[in-house]
């Protein structure tokens, strides 16, 4: 996966308030939860008693040409570390604006929280010669600052596409583009609602190194074929909550990799997209642990894979431990169930089996139609077997052109079963 043009943003988890009994027994502790409580909808509509920052007072043009970045810029640095001590509001209007890189940079002076309300749309600029850094639009030390409304963010990611999937071979370097991102980094209490992310350059939302972030009723697109667009992408960041958001995309609906804690995932539509995966772990020295993640009432269509934990071969000790799985729906899905601790590996692969440590993993009423007449796919480490992992009311029926019945491989794990299990168990 490359870390591409995603637009990043926090989000408050409290997860403790929607557990079951099970659940809280894995999860690490939680941060204290600020926005528990607020109706975060109402940041939707213009408060009387805000003062309105627009960009078009500081010299953006909605003619979808000229370059609007460092008008959007200007405005957040009025609004950031300007002289007004009451509420604000940034808005970008209806109209069509062009920009390159633009970051929303703290730390602020200002009252929390910073309203960023997205009304138009917003174009990233392919003139790849702008980007210095590895972002498009960046949220960064900020505390406080909701981003929402009815408009689209289009990273015009097509223009660059072309160049990743031509890019082959060992001495092959994607251009830099590829390795944009849309979002968010060491960012606390933020929202980020109702906004489109429309055919990022990478990822559509990063989210990293931040506390206490949610991600709700955004709309995210881009075309089954389109390379590394990650819908959202979380790694280092504690207390994340996505709901009630339509991820169609090119890579996975939502990954987190290495330090993701505290996860939450409800009512989310995947497809076209690679899942929702845990992992790539063990990619680099030193990673972080990755705990306490749920992923409930979720429907996969036409996927690659529905939920996916993947680890690489030879990597060093970490652990991926405590996630739960729920309540799911598959639609066409070509993996449904899958742990792949051998990812990145042919059939000759003469690496060192990963030392990530799988554990305390939990299937529950997992339902619908696979693709693969291998439905439950359990690859573990010869060095750390998985432990602890329950199947309980498993029920995936085989649609293929086969004359076949679905049924499950495992290996090196440890697993318990319950309920319905359809494939049958491995034995």
């Amino acid at each position: 996966m490359s870390w591409s043009h995603a637009f990043l943003i926090v989000c408050l988890v409290p997860l403790a308030h929607l557990a079951t009994a099970t659940e809280r027994q894995i999860f690490p502790p939680l941060l204290p939860d600020i926005l528990r409580g607020n109706d975060l909808a109402r940041h939707g509509g213009t408060d009387p008693t805000e003062k309105i920052f627009n960009v078009l007072d500081f010299g953006a043009v909605t003619n979808g040409k000229k370059d609007s970045a460092l008008s959007f810029i200007r405005t957040w640095i009025a609004v950031c570390r300007g002289t007004h001590t009451g509420k604000s509001r940034v808005v970008i209007p209806e109209g069509t604006f062009k920009a390159g890189p633009v970051i929303f940079q703290g730390p602020c002076t200002s009252k929390k929280p910073i309203i960023v309300e997205i009304r138009g749309t917003v174009l990233g600029a392919n003139d790849l010669s702008l980007y210095e850094e590895p972002s498009w639009i960046l949220i960064e030390k900020v505390d406080g600052v909701i981003v929402t409304g009815r408009g689209t963010l289009d990273g015009q990611g097509s223009s660059v596409w072309k160049h990743v999937e031509s890019c082959s071979g060992s001495n092959c370097s994607p251009i830099p583009p590829s390795d944009l991102t849309n979002g968010c980094r060491t960012y606390t209490n933020g929202v980020i609602r109702g906004i489109n992310s429309l055919n990022p350059k990478g990822v559509h939302i990063f989210i990293t190194e931040s506390h206490n972030i949610r991600v709700h009723w955004v709309q995210i697109e881009a075309p089954a074929t389109s390379p590394n667009t990650d819908g959202i992408h979380i790694s280092d960041s504690n207390n994340v909550r996505i709901a009630r958001t339509r991820i169609s995309t090119g890579d996975d609906c939502v990954g987190m990799i290495q330090g993701s804690t505290n996860i939450a995932i409800n009512k989310v539509f995947c497809g076209p997209g690679h899942g929702i995966s845990v992992g790539s772990l063990g990619k680099y020295e030193t990673e972080n642990d990755v705990r306490g993640i749920v992923v409930k009432n979720c429907t996969f269509n036409n996927t690659d894979n529905g939920i996916r934990i993947k680890s690489w071969p030879g990597s060093q000790p970490s652990l991926a431990t405590g996630m739960i799985f729920r309540d799911l729906i598959m639609q066409n899905v070509k993996n449904p169930i899958i742990i792949d601790q051998e990812y990145g590996c042919n059939d000759k692969c003469n690496k060192e089996p990963s030392k990530v440590k799988i554990s305390n993993v939990h299937y529950i009423n997992v339902k619908g139609t696979t693709s693969s007449d291998i439905a439950v796919d359990l690859i573990c480490s010869s060095h750390s077997p998985c432990e602890d992992i329950e199947l309980r009311d498993i029920d995936l029926k085989y649609v293929g052109p086969k004359k076949v019945r679905t049924s499950s491989q495992c290996k090196n794990a440890n697993i318990g079963y319950g309920g319905i299990q359809n494939p049958p168990a491995c034995r």
